[in-house]
């Protein structure tokens, strides 16, 4: 059960790219907006050491920081297409 809660919870990295993106728009800066979607290396670092003592961890932790990428991927793409308006012709 507990494995298909952690895959139902990295399902959908658009809705969480989403209301990251909300939070831009209602004022938020966008560097803050970064590092709250990143995993930091300091985090990263602590998780390397745990490992040590549970190496079973790995494809977990792995599967996070991957997340988090797609996540913040996701939100500068929607980023950028704030910043460059389209012209309809």
């Amino acid at each position: 059960m507990a494995a298909f809660e952690e895959e139902k919870d990295f399902q959908y990295p658009q809705r969480e790219a989403a209301f990251f993106y909300g939070l831009f728009l209602r004022g938020h800066s966008v560097e803050e907006l970064r590092r709250d979607i990143e995993v930091p290396p300091e985090v990263i670092a602590r998780w390397n050491r745990e490992l040590v003592r549970s190496p079973q961890d790995r494809a977990f932790f792995n599967r996070i920081v991957e997340y988090r990428r797609h996540v913040l991927a996701i939100f500068e793409s929607l980023i950028n297409s704030a910043r460059c308006p389209r012209v309809i012709q």
